[in-house]
């Protein structure tokens, strides 16, 4: 199977090295890849987001099978025009992935389904910013009603900051989308999904806020670990019956079947879970985790979604233990990165690339977050010390990471 993965971030480069695992693969092609992914497939320097453009590509390496990685060529309809010149494609169409590009559709769509999440206004005007906010709060969470990188979202005690949040957003030219506060722990739960059929991966935890103990504003992810050892058993069932199959199910009956891989966003509450957003591919670092843990060869699970035999493919087999993922990002980064330094262990065992470039034979950072590193190990605490003796043998001027990716988790702090 000859496979191109759209995409230039750490989740495509997962992506690559589970499909570089897989002996049905012969050959691998990234568009446009980043310095890491050149070490295992052959990059393209291909507009992502061009539908035309993948699709002259496909046809030049003669894709047996398209992964789209990121959400926004999913939006701009990029599955569409692969699927419609014939290639079997992993990701949802234009229209189906409206459940991230708008969060206002993904509230319709959930409130149609009867699936629970939080109260919601949409907010188009400034004027009708302050009127909308008193029917908030005390804690409000401000949401950019589009695509964002997973920072689009504040959530905040600061009357004011929210203010401040709304404000700038609409004023960007996006309606602002209001929400009450979700409490909980957060769950990260991706599932494959083939119109009706469901079948779900290990559960994650991300950790969204750029500094220990969720100091700070929010990030597009500094680290993840799974699975989770304080969920309780059988929480990943009711999950799927109650939020992520009535959603499929929705959009089926709405004639937007979902093919690809959904991604619930959840608070588990005392009520059980509530749906914080869902987003319409893998999640960034969560992938990285969740697929060292696999067991079954990924182009066999990714192809069956694209061909539309999810439904035959057997139950996926999984390792033993844990895994964690920690971002190493850039100085400044939630902010505007620092760029162009270079980097050293970049190559080494459990270290994937995001903001990466290759300039002059060296490798340099392009982005604001740069790598992430993944360990594995019996236990949590075994895939965290792993993970951090990795990132130990890497170098990057300026960078930095969060220190307690899975702690709370390995002291057993979480708890419902």
């Amino acid at each position: 199977m000859r496979a191109l993965v759209i995409g230039s971030g750490g989740r495509e480069h997962a992506l690559l090295l589970g499909l570089d695992r897989d002996p049905s693969v012969t050959e691998l092609h990234a568009a446009p890849g980043n310095a890491g992914t050149a070490a295992i497939a052959t990059n393209h320097a291909v507009d992502a987001n061009s539908g035309d453009a993948v699709v002259a590509l496909a046809r030049e390496v003669g894709a047996d099978l398209v992964v789209i990685g990121p959400e926004v060529p999913l939006v701009h309809g990029v599955a569409d025009a692969l699927r419609a010149a014939g290639f079997p494609t992993f990701g949802p169409s234009a229209a189906a992935a409206q459940i991230e590009g708008s969060k206002a559709f993904a509230k319709d769509v959930m409130a149609a389904a009867g699936v629970a999440t939080a109260r919601a206004e949409s907010v188009t005007s400034v004027d009708d910013v302050d009127g909308a906010l008193d029917r908030f709060g005390p804690v409000w969470v401000v949401k950019d009603d589009g695509l964002a990188a997973g920072k689009g979202v504040v959530v905040t005690p600061d009357r004011d900051a929210a203010r401040a949040h709304a404000v700038e957003v609409i004023t960007a030219g996006n309606p602002v989308l209001l929400e009450s506060f979700l409490d909980g722990p957060e769950v990260s739960l991706f599932c494959l999904v083939d119109g009706d059929t469901v079948v779900p991966l290990l559960p994650a935890q991300d950790h969204k806020r750029v500094g220990d103990d969720d100091e700070g504003p929010n990030t597009g992810g500094m680290g993840a670990y799974t699975p989770l050892p304080w969920l309780p058993d059988g929480m990943v069932q009711t999950i799927v019956d109650d939020v992520v199959r009535p959603v499929a199910a929705e959009l089926v009956k709405r004639g937007t079947a979902f093919s690809g891989l959904l991604y619930a966003g959840l608070a588990i509450g005392p009520d059980g879970p509530s749906v914080v957003e869902f987003n319409c591919r893998f999640g960034d670092p969560e992938t990285q985790a969740v697929l060292d843990m696999l067991r079954t060869p990924l182009g066999d699970v990714l192809e069956a979604v694209a061909n539309g035999t999810l439904a035959d493919l057997p139950a996926l087999e999984w390792h033993d233990g844990s895994a964690v993922v920690v971002v190493l990002a850039a100085e400044n980064y939630p902010g505007t990165p620092r760029t162009g330094d270079p980097i050293t262990g970049a190559a080494n065992d459990g270290v994937l690339h995001a903001g990466t470039k290759v300039v002059d034979g060296a490798i340099v950072s392009s982005g604001g977050r740069v790598l992430s590193v993944v360990g594995r190990g019996a236990d949590l605490a075994a895939a965290r010390a792993q993970a951090y003796e990795r990132l130990s043998q890497v170098s990057l001027p300026g960078s930095h990471f969060r220190t307690d990716i899975g702690k709370a988790a390995e002291e057993g702090r979480i708890t419902l």
